[in-house]
């Protein structure tokens, strides 16, 4: 209390007042402590029902006095919420693991998130050859792992994935079955639940309220693949959605992290070059779906212990569900097989699973039409004739160039006629080398030079429409090798996997020599002969040097090629066709230089 002197009243030591004003406050908190003491109700006084007994956790002080014969107070609001708390209440009180298995997977869960630590394919083997895990270590430890929950608030996303849920199964579970988690801290009420069947599809349930509201949580794939962390060639990402029928797939670099994307969504998820991760939701028109971005740092080279050299990596997660707060769909984590992939259907209007399927999520691009039929006649000769894949490649080579042998002869058939009339096309040049090119006049030359190749029978575009049959079918087939999971780890002689590059450069350095053969036995006439020179030693270096690091399965593919090539030139060298185009290549050759140069024989 303040000390207050009346300026009338002043004594030695303490003041008059000043020492009345000590002994009131003195005798108030007495007063306050006494009052206190006789409220307080004793504990052994009145016993309580047993009915209406409240937890030793839940007393609390300061409830009115008990009177003789009135009944005992109930609880006080704070006891009641309390209470309900702790019935509420659902929580494990220890890590537990529950293992789901059948002949394709065995995916491992952890009631600590109610998420998949592990989750192996059975059927495909990583580079150390153990079964292949889905799951990426590194970058789920740092992002999330498969079929956590996803929410906008951070802080809410980090409880809902460290909370210990209730796991209505432990230890090994063969599929066909159902797994169920559940989580509760009175204010916080999660449930998910998982069903297995015998394919690489499940469907998931989840569903989460706060205080009884809905909270949006979608259900997440964050973290990229396992086979990205120890092969550099699979390390790129893909985002993969169809909307109303129309597929779309993204690079890494277009795709933004923590955008959101409202639906319908047929399908939509993350892949790389030879798995996927696809949510198919039950209510397409209600789906939304968010994008997930991060880095991390992987080795250059296969040794997973090797961090000396390292470079970053694109690691695309997606997660997707109802804004409702309930979420159900279905889930598709495996190869990226054309077969498998064709039947998993998303789903259609009614709810049934009849909507488009997922074969869209393999890469062809609009080689589409192309590559999906030699990926099949690559397959029937693999069914039927060679189980090797490297041999039928080998025989799907020799059969398309044998196929494209009429284009070849055409081509040089057309460039023959071509050079025929060269002399008398350079002589009409030549009567109008003196105008101009805007000069009116020259359209005079245009049309005469269109004469002269309408009545001798040659189009100076005859060479190239072969060609238009050619480079599809040609791109088709590299959309195609680069692409089908058959060639991951398929060996042949010495080559340990048509989807690697070559360890020991045999192919690139083949190839080299083969191209250059290609370009020396092949004649052109209308090309100056330093320049043939030229092109004979720079396309074989260029082309060699893109095989030096593309999977040997289409290094093979066109080293055998420019091996027919080979054969095929020397062929129609021999033809009169071949001899009559060397013939004038010399002659023209010769005229350039000013002296008789022999034709090759």
């Amino acid at each position: 209390m303040p000390e207050i002197k009346n300026p009338n009243q002043q004594g030695p030591g303490l003041g008059g007042d000043s020492r009345s004003l000590l002994i009131m406050s003195v005798l108030f908190l007495v007063i306050f402590l006494g009052l206190q003491y006789f409220r307080k109700i004793s504990p052994a006084s009145q016993p309580v029902p047993a009915a209406q007994s409240a937890p030793a956790s839940t007393a609390t002080t300061g409830s009115p006095a008990a009177q003789p014969g009135a009944p005992t107070p109930g609880p006080t609001p704070a006891q009641g919420v309390a209470s309900a708390v702790a019935a509420n209440t659902v929580q494990a009180s220890a890590e537990a693991t529950t293992v789901v298995e059948n002949e394709l997977y065995r995916i491992s869960f952890s009631n600590r998130g109610a998420e998949v630590t592990s989750w192996i394919l059975k059927k495909y083997k990583d580079e150390d050859g153990h079964p292949l895990d889905l799951v990426h270590a590194d970058a789920a430890k740092k992002f999330g792992y498969p079929l956590s929950l996803y929410a906008y608030d951070p802080a809410l996303r980090a409880k809902l994935n460290q909370a210990l849920y209730v796991a209505s199964a432990t230890g090994p579970v063969p599929a066909p079955a159902t797994l169920s988690f559940d989580y509760s801290d009175g204010s916080l009420v999660v449930h998910k639940s998982f069903h297995f069947d015998s394919n690489y599809v499940i469907h998931a349930d989840a569903s989460a309220t706060l205080n009884g509201a809905p909270v949006t949580t979608l259900l997440a794939w964050p973290a990229g693949f396992g086979d990205q962390q120890t092969a550099p060639q699979y390390a790129g990402s893909h985002f993969d959605t169809m909307q109303s029928g129309k597929a779309d797939q993204e690079g890494a670099k277009k795709i933004s992290g923590g955008a959101t994307l409202q639906g319908p969504f047929d399908f939509a998820g993350v892949s790389d070059l030879y798995f996927a991760a696809i949510f198919l939701p039950d209510a397409p028109q209600q789906a939304s779906l968010v994008s997930i971005h991060n880095q991390i740092f992987i080795s250059k080279n296969r040794t997973k212990n090797d961090s000396s050299s390292t470079y970053p990596a694109d690691v695309l997660g997606a997660a997707m569900g109802d804004t409702s707060g309930h979420t159900s769909l279905r889930l598709y984590v495996g190869p990226k097989s054309l077969d498998v992939l064709g039947s998993v259907h998303s789903a259609a209007a009614d709810g049934s699973a009849t909507g488009p399927d997922l074969r869209t999520v393999i890469s062809f691009g609009w080689w589409k039409p192309i590559s999906t039929p030699l990926f099949l006649a690559l397959r029937w000769f693999h069914e039927h004739l060679v189980a090797n894949w490297g041999w039928d490649i080998l025989l799907l080579t020799i059969l398309i160039n044998v196929a494209m042998l009429p284009t070849r002869v055409q081509m040089m058939k057309s460039a023959l006629k071509m050079q025929r009339i060269q002399p008398q096309m350079e002589a009409i040049k030549e009567k109008y080398k003196k105008y101009k090119a805007t000069d009116p006049r020259r359209q005079d030359m245009n049309k005469e030079l269109f004469d002269l190749q309408k009545r001798e029978g040659a189009n100076m575009f005859g060479g190239c429409l072969p060609m238009l049959i050619q480079w599809p079918l040609l791109y088709g087939f590299y959309r195609m090798l680069t692409n089908v999971i058959e060639l991951r780890q398929a060996h042949w002689l010495w080559l340990p996997d048509l989807s690697s590059p070559d360890p020991y450069h045999i192919l690139p350095v083949f190839f080299i020599v083969s191209m250059f053969l290609t370009q020396y036995l092949t004649p052109s006439p209308g090309v100056d002969p330093a320049q043939q020179r030229m092109m004979a030693f720079t396309m074989p270096a260029v082309f060699g040097f893109m095989t030096w690091n593309i999977g040997s399965g289409l290094a093979l593919y066109w080293a055998c090629g420019n091996v027919i090539s080979v054969i095929q030139q020397l062929v129609m060298n021999r033809t009169g066709i071949g001899k009559e185009m060397r013939a004038i290549a010399a002659k023209r050759a010769a005229k350039k230089i000013g002296k008789t140069i022999p034709a090759r024989r």
